[in-house]
């Protein structure tokens, strides 16, 4: 995902003078084209992310469309002040792009891990939340965001991650979700880099007699409503899965509107991360296979609900 953040951008700022990119001290090689093509346009803010945050509150209310960039959890548990009070509060339109979200990083420890971030920034006035299941959504997100007069903020997981489309999808669209396969029986819902193993899980449940459709929603606020709507009318199981903590994430967003549409709230089901730090040595795969978050896992979690 990141590298297709980085050659993405990298044409946005051929295309607009106003794009400028804040990096946190990492990727320098990642954005060599970018930093080779505009010199003046790319800025190492050093490992000092709210003074990185403050300046491109302060590019954005200057007319520029920044960008910032860094770890996780560096670029928001560690300045949401700056994200809440310099740049929604003056509703700048900075993208601020998170690279290893979730487990990612789960190999560094839990001060690399990132399973808090969507319910700290969706519960920002003004923030639109993006958790992409692809590079081509990395792409079409980067692209919407900068045609937006509002803070975006980009979640994106870290490199190697599954190829889900042929191109940015037609259509795509910021609070629009996206059908990748069709099924009659149960909804699986995915936000972020979790995708391919609810692709998985779909493809298992299939080879049992399972028929899932999977819907992706890589825009967690504002939400796709009349999604959620079809969906929670159309199948007895609607499953959310995301690798962000079952506290404030994409399946207590979808929990909420539930609960204000009057929707079936006996139909939801919500998989994602406990409410407790990932203290055990291992990779990405490793910490899913922990947590319940593998596509067979899934699957075998569909499957007890439905035999209940």
């Amino acid at each position: 995902m990141r590298n297709a953040f980085a050659d993405e951008l990298t044409k946005l700022g051929n295309d607009d003078p106003r794009v400028i990119m804040l990096s946190g001290d990492i990727g320098n090689k990642l954005f060599d084209k970018f930093r080779a093509a505009h010199p003046g346009r790319f800025i190492n803010c050093g490992v000092a992310e709210q003074n990185m945050t403050g300046v491109a509150a302060g590019l954005a209310m200057s007319g520029f469309r920044p960008v910032t960039y860094t770890i996780t959890p560096f670029v928001t548990t560690r300045c949401l002040e700056q994200i809440r009070t310099d740049v929604c509060y003056h509703e700048a339109p900075v993208t601020i792009v998170a690279v290893g979200a979730g487990l990612a990083y789960a190999g560094l420890g839990p001060t690399h891990h990132a399973c808090e971030d969507l319910a700290l920034l969706r519960a920002l006035p003004n923030m639109v939340v993006v958790a992409p299941g692809c590079e081509w959504e990395v792409r079409g997100a980067l692209r919407a965001a900068m045609k937006q007069d509002k803070p975006v903020y980009i979640r994106m997981g870290k490199k190697g991650e599954p190829v889900i489309h042929k191109g940015i999808p037609e259509g795509f669209a910021l609070g629009k979700a996206l059908t990748i396969e069709t099924g009659s029986d149960v909804a699986l819902l995915s936000a972020g880099n979790i995708l391919p193993e609810v692709i998985e899980a779909a493809h298992h449940l299939r080879e049992h007699g399972v028929s899932a459709e999977i819907v992706c929603f890589h825009t967690i606020k504002p939400l796709d409503e009349a999604r959620l709507a079809d969906v929670f009318s159309r199948y007895k199981l609607v499953l959310t899965v995301e690798e962000h903590s079952l506290i404030g994430g994409f399946g207590s967003a979808v929990a909420e509107w539930a609960v204000d549409a009057g929707a079936d709230t006996r139909k939801l089901k919500r998989i994602g991360t406990p409410d407790k730090f990932f203290k055990i040595s291992g990779e990405q795969q490793f910490a899913r296979e922990k947590l319940g978050l593998t596509g067979r896992q899934i699957a075998e979690s569909v499957q007890r609900t439905l035999a209940h």
